[in-house]
């Protein structure tokens, strides 16, 4: 009996089946990291000499310089437009306050894509600039080089802001009116009241939003290649494929964890001090109406970061796409197989990351005899998510070869039957990926009563059972969620979808990367099309839950602040 008072009513720990599969995953995700550090020493320190005299400074350096620039400029987009939309009212607000989280849908490496031809010296914006100022050619006039820092912290700033958004608008919403009427009656202008009062509650959540928007940043790709800036993930990838020196990427990467592990202790710090109150015992903000300039200028600026972000590159695919289309250039039998098997990539993670995610949730709810062991194990296989796509390929590869050689010898075929199908990358995503539903799962099952199950036991069904007939169907829209967002993110993978796809083997991420290599712009138009489409879907879910709780946390009867 004991055993049972350590457990909430009706809540029995999963069974040792369980566990051991959700430490087998756990070490799954940690063995890349492991095989990194191994490669990274084991081979010697002879080549870290050359890599800390020729490469890794500039790309260190390169690295810092591109996360300063971007979490300087999505703290200020992220903070402002949250702060704007939830405490003023001006005309567009209801339309803004979602379309600002549109930029999610555009992976980072379409946007510097379109933007390199939309801002080309012949292109159309930089036409349009010439013709209203009188000038002939770009001798005459040019803006600055796209290919340069400035330009990679432009395009990545502007599409990673609704990371800062969403959470700083979160917690501006659940902040209380009374603490800013405070301020105002001390003397605090409204300006001062949210420099002093808002602003210092929300850094948690400013914290957190930053370190994602970060960590996007350093996983970047193919932005940075584009754009011209020797990345620490560029140099792994360059180091790698070009050079054939895997003991150098492995050592480039191994510098890139310092960096993950910095930015994941500022998300995890963050996530620590965030405070929730009750709705029901406070005010929140009623948004102030705006008058005349001020609620245009108000409008102008929340629209320009949706602009930029999301409506210049969506119109540019479009109009490329349909040119292409128009001169009867059609679509590609290479794209359509790029299509093909981008789904098929996308559906693969899907399965293996919800599966393996249902497996870590449900074991990790264990309240019995090892409640800390399981929840060691959950965040464990939730750290895959930290890990740029890159590094994971270069620390996975060493042991998918080994055992994909062991297993082609002990069946008498011929190459490398698992890297040649595509399972080695569908395992990398899986890991990458897998935070998201054991996240989305985690919470279902914290919504389900204890009772539900009590019953279920009662009547004689097993623990297995009661999964399968009580649990899954109450977890379906947890399920369904977790698994479309894996599955968008599957279809947008860039990094390491590169290094670990067989031969022959195009995505339309990948299709697109080779496209803009080439200067041909039209067809990469419309795998960049594709990709946006299927991004838009979990955008869309998301803007639906932040408009329920704009609903929820500004009730009709409040007094503005």
């Amino acid at each position: 009996m004991i055993p049972l008072r350590r457990q909430p009513p009706g809540l029995r720990a999963a069974g040792p089946a369980w566990r051991c599969a959700s430490f087998l995953i756990a070490l799954g995700v940690l063995a890349p990291v492991l095989t990194l550090a191994w490669l990274a020493f084991g081979s010697g320190v002879g080549h870290w000499g050359p890599l800390f005299a020729h490469v890794l400074p500039q790309a260190a350096l390169n690295t810092a310089l591109l996360l300063a620039g971007v979490g300087t400029l999505v703290l200020l987009i992220g903070t402002g437009c949250a702060w704007l939309v939830t405490a003023h009212d001006f005309p567009g607000r209801s339309v803004l306050n979602w379309a600002l989280l549109l930029p999610l849908a555009m992976p980072t490496y379409i946007v510097a894509f379109a933007y390199l031809d939309l801002l080309h010296p012949i292109g159309p914006v930089q036409g349009a600039i010439r013709w209203m100022l009188g000038f002939d050619s770009p001798r005459q006039f040019r803006l600055p080089d796209l290919r340069s820092m400035p330009g990679a912290i432009f395009v990545l700033g502007f599409v990673l802001y609704p990371y800062v958004y969403m959470t700083a608008r979160a917690m501006f919403m659940t902040q209380p009116a009374h603490l800013l009427e405070a301020a105002r009656t001390l003397g605090e202008n409204r300006l001062g009241a949210f420099f002093r009062v808002a602003l210092p509650l929300a850094r948690p959540a400013l914290a957190v939003g930053l370190s994602l928007a970060l960590l996007e940043t350093l996983n970047d790709i193919g932005a940075s290649e584009f754009l011209g800036v020797n990345t620490l993930t560029v140099a792994v990838y360059t180091t790698w494929i070009t050079r054939s020196d895997l003991a150098g990427a492995a050592q480039i990467a191994c510098a890139m964890l310092f960096v993950v592990v910095a930015l994941v202790w500022l998300e995890r710090n963050g996530r620590q001090h965030q405070r929730f109150g009750s709705a029901q015992r406070m005010r929140a903000v009623q948004p102030r109406r705006l008058h005349g300039g001020a609620a245009w200028a108000a409008t102008a600026t929340a629209t320009l970061p949706v602009l930029i972000g999301f409506v210049a590159p969506a119109l540019y695919l479009v109009w490329e796409s349909g040119k292409r289309l128009h001169q009867g250039g059609g679509i590609s039998q290479g794209l359509v197989a790029s299509l093909g098997n981008t789904l098929a990539l996308a559906a693969g993670v899907t399965v293996v990351a919800v599966a393996a995610g249902l497996v870590v949730a449900w074991a990790s709810r264990s309240q019995g005899t090892s409640p800390n062991r399981a929840r060691w194990q959950a965040r464990v296989a939730t750290l895959g998510y930290a890990v740029p796509g890159t590094v994971l390929a270069i620390g996975l590869l060493t042991p998918a070869l080994a055992f994909d050689a062991a297993l082609a010898g002990a069946m008498g075929w011929q190459g490398l039957p698992l890297m040649g199908a595509g399972v080695v990358l569908v395992m990398a995503c899986a890991i990458r990926f897998l935070a998201m539903p054991v996240g989305g799962i985690e919470s279902g099952l914290a919504r389900i009563p204890p009772a539900i199950e009590q019953a279920s036991r009662l009547l004689g069904e097993t623990t297995g059972g009661t999964l399968r007939r009580v649990h899954l169907p109450l977890l379906q829209p947890a399920i369904a969620a977790g698994a479309l967002l894996v599955f968008v993110d599957a279809m947008k993978e860039l990094p390491a979808t590169l290094l670990l796809r067989p031969a022959n083997f195009d995505t339309l991420a990948t299709w697109l990367y080779a496209e803009a290599a080439r200067g041909t712009y039209e067809e990469g138009a419309i795998a960049a099309l594709a990709i946006v489409v299927a991004g838009l879907l979990p955008v869309v879910l998301l803007a639906r839950n932040q408009l329920g709780t704009t609903q929820a946390a500004t009730p009709p009867d409040t007094d503005p602040v």
